[in-house]
């Protein structure tokens, strides 16, 4: 990581909920992401100013979430608030400099949050210390109460796009397997949360089991593996549970689906014998159509990000290995040559890499290489490491852990890409399978 100044000009993305206003941004600090050593930007954050009678609660709480998003991507440290000399008692008061200098602070967040009734307003100015100015527009958000960890999202989001020069990422959702109980009588409910862990509710109620589920970008439909029916099977839920139908009947077992990314249509695996062929359904006809005709096992495919291509594993070669397919069908060519199995293929919304469990050695690894096979790069390795799945920006990659013994289960974890900054997602209770949707509207 380098931490450089350029000659750019920012300007602020129209969204909904955010409005900007003028800003004299001029030199640029920002955080290059590369493979070297990662030595965090010092960032000082304040409390949020309660702009309004009532709003102390509100602001310290939004401010904190603020704190967290942008920590917890390893890029920044955080400056202790009691290290504070300066102190913002107005959001619109005129920035000391000095005083963030003196601690080491490169870049500094302010805030402000204004409430009414069951409505909120928040502020946010980025400032680089050192270069005494300001970093882009001011933004404001505004929306219900209820959204108030949202807003909280969509601050850190501007901050760090600003910083980095990245897509962002906070703002967005995960859908998941929430388990409990012993090993040998897991209950299975599928199950949303918000990126961090938060704000997570329960979509099916754990009578039958529930496997794989995949959000789709927009976050308003998942796709997951049933057996409600007795068999395997895929269903299509819409909206927050309120709609559900069964997709792609096609009288035999079904499994491991994906939506597209424009979510016209979903790719997914049909049992064929004592193996399963790929094939495609479009989600408005519902007309299904076969990609692959072998004896073996081809299942978990994934949609290129431009739709145009197909990555999936088959064990064709004897092993499970990873195979690209034009997304019509045709030739499929292997593009995993590494020792171990290769397994659950997805490919980055960038479209530059493609993420993979392999199993090697004994050991389970999250790894990534580019969908011509080159670079390849394992990540993690453990027990048992499964089921990558990308954030909206291409630069985490979120996957389950599972842990060994009577008593072990699984947890859901992320890691950079530069196989750097390792967390666990905090869930109630043991949760894997996640599936990650794109940045929300």
């Amino acid at each position: 990581m380098k931490i450089s100044r350029r000659k750019v000009v920012l300007g602020a993305s129209a969204v909904a909920c955010l409005r900007p206003w003028a800003s004299v941004a001029q030199d640029r600090l920002r955080i290059e992401i590369t493979e070297g050593v990662v030595e965090p930007m010092p960032l000082a954050i304040p409390e949020f100013v309660a702009v309004s009678e009532g709003a102390a609660i509100m602001a310290r709480q939004i401010s904190q979430v603020v704190r967290d998003d942008l920590i917890n991507t390893g890029l920044f440290r955080e400056i202790p608030q009691e290290a504070h000399i300066g102190r913002i008692a107005a959001f619109d008061a005129q920035v000391q400099y000095s005083d963030w200098s003196v601690i080491n602070a490169q870049a500094l967040v302010t805030g402000g949050v204004a409430q009414s009734g069951d409505r909120i307003e928040v502020s946010f100015r980025l400032y680089d210390v050192f270069g005494q100015t300001a970093i882009g527009d001011g933004l404001k958000f505004d929306g219900t109460t209820r959204s108030w960890r949202r807003m909280a999202h969509k601050v850190a989001d501007s901050v760090y796009s600003r910083l980095t020069g990245e897509s962002p990422y906070f703002d967005s959702r995960v859908a998941y397997i929430a388990a409990s109980g012993p090993k040998s009588a897991r209950r299975k409910q599928l199950a949303i949360m918000d990126y961090d862990g938060q704000n997570s509710s329960f979509l099916t109620d754990g009578s039958y089991l529930v496997l794989t589920p995949r959000l789709s970008k927009s976050a308003g439909q998942i796709l997951y593996t049933s057996y409600e029916t007795g068999r395997p099977g895929i269903f299509l839920l819409k909206g927050s549970g309120e709609r559900r139908e069964i997709l792609a009947d096609a009288g035999q077992m079904t499994f491991a689906p994906r939506f597209s990314t424009d979510e016209q249509r979903a790719v997914l695996s049909v049992s064929s014998g004592t193996g399963s062929d790929i094939y495609v359904t479009d989600l408005n006809s519902g007309g299904l159509s076969r990609l692959t005709q072998t004896s073996s096992i081809d299942t978990a495919p994934c949609f290129s990000p431009d739709g145009g291509q197909i990555v999936f594993e088959s064990d064709r070669a004897g092993s499970q290995q990873i195979y690209v397919m034009p997304s019509g069908g045709g030739e499929a060519k292997r593009i995993s040559f590494g020792d171990g199995r290769y397994a659950t293929p997805v490919w980055s919304p960038r479209g530059d890499r493609i993420a993979f469990t392999k199993i090697v050695g004994g050991r389970f690894h999250i790894g990534v290489m580019s969908p011509d096979g080159q670079n390849e790069r394992l990540l993690t390795a453990s027990y048992i490491d499964e089921g990558p799945t990308w954030s909206p920006n291409g630069r985490v990659i979120m996957f389950f852990r599972e842990t060994a013994g009577d008593q072990g289960g699984p947890q859901i974890y992320s890691v950079d890409i530069t196989g750097r900054n390792l967390r666990q997602v905090p869930t109630n209770g043991f949760a894997s399978d996640p599936s990650w949707s794109g940045l929300l509207a």
